[in-house]
């Protein structure tokens, strides 16, 4: 049963994927209104959608996905038919330090949005079709062994973190707003997701900017952990492909086909960032602390460090409904990947440097 949204309501378009998502959808859609409502809190930036702002077609507004009269009054006001639910709490050392905001957000905010979509287009059916797409993880189905098969959508939920459990929490209840009062959902679970506008505290962004500045890179006990991973231009084509071609209530596991370990991961990026700083010497006025311009190697700045608790031994996503359903199959493998992240932080400086100041 084929879809096509006409106007978007999207939650966390001011983060990392959101605002990637943001732009991949005004690239490539004519018509129809964009809806963006995020917090704005560390990790949202609204300068991510600088390059868009000017388009008519986007509409930018500070809220709390909590707040059910005023999300709302926005759907009303928009002629909303779909939501695109990015909003989340997504760093795992931060829900092991703190859990109560990753509950608020993820749990009971995503409840709000469902109660509120199904007040409107449910029983008042107030557009004559509609979409909730939630975006989820992998990790709320835990960890997998060397030898294990790959997730798939039928693999139970077993989430080891505050965060992956508040978002198995977030998965069942859009089931169950399908299930029991149909509400048309969809619910795309990705692997680790890499690219542009990255907030700089996972490991990818990370990396790459302690190595520019100098700094320790820590990496959690052996570095073996194997994660998949997705470049964030993957995971929004392919959120396009579930929102239009997806069945409601389906579920679709998205990833990248690039299963690595957490320390190779590192180690390319220390190559790839000696790499480019020795053949961008001009560039030594902008990262004077970059190990390649004081004699060493950025590898010299990996740091073993304590595991962190709970910690997932490894991911590994099998995307075969996805390809066969709704036709989808990642473009870029992860070395292509990384250089274009890569080159994307150094071409950025001020970007980054701006959100590590605020975020201090």
């Amino acid at each position: 049963m084929n879809f096509e949204p006409h106007n978007l309501f999207i939650t966390g378009g001011a983060g990392f994927i959101g605002s990637n998502f943001v732009r991949h959808w005004l690239a490539n859609s004519c018509d129809g209104r964009v809806v963006i409502y995020d917090a704005l809190t560390y990790a949202g930036n609204v300068e991510n959608l600088t390059d868009v702002k000017d388009d008519p077609r986007y509409t930018f507004l500070q809220g709390d996905i909590c707040d059910e009269s005023t999300v709302r009054a926005l759907l009303q006001q928009h002629q909303i038919d779909t939501i695109v639910h990015f909003a989340a709490e997504s760093h795992v050392d931060r829900s092991i330090l703190g859990p109560d905001d990753f509950i608020r957000t993820n749990v009971l905010g995503t409840h709000s949005l469902l109660k509120v979509a199904k007040e409107l287009w449910v029983d008042q059916k107030a557009v004559p079709r509609h979409r909730f797409h939630h975006i989820s993880t992998d990790e709320v189905y835990g960890s997998l062994g060397p030898n294990d098969a790959p997730f798939t959508e039928d693999s139970p939920y077993a989430p080891n973190s505050p965060y992956s459990a508040s978002k198995a929490a977030s998965d069942h209840l859009v089931r169950a707003y399908h299930e029991t009062y149909g509400l048309h959902t969809t619910v795309t679970n990705c692997s680790n997701n890499y690219g542009p506008y990255h907030f700089p505290e996972k490991l990818i962004p990370l990396t790459i900017v302690n190595i520019l500045l100098g700094k320790a890179l820590p990496v959690y006990g052996d570095g073996l952990q194997i994660r998949d991973w997705l470049h964030v231009s993957d995971h929004c084509a392919a959120i396009v492909l579930a929102l239009k071609k997806g069945d409601p209530g389906s579920v679709y596991n998205i990833g990248g086909n690039s299963e690595t370990t957490n320390i190779r991961v590192v180690r390319n990026l220390c190559d790839l960032v000696d790499e480019r700083l020795n053949a961008q010497l001009e560039l030594r006025h902008t990262f004077p602390h970059s190990p390649i311009f004081n004699g060493k190697q950025a590898a010299q700045l990996i740091s073993h460090v304590r595991d962190r608790p709970g910690h997932d031994r490894r991911y590994s996503i099998d995307f075969s409904k996805a390809s066969c359903d709704i036709g989808y199959s990642p473009v870029l493998d992860l070395d292509t990947g990384l250089a274009s992240t890569v080159d994307w932080f150094l071409r950025n400086p001020v970007w980054w440097r701006d959100l590590r100041d605020r975020a201090a």
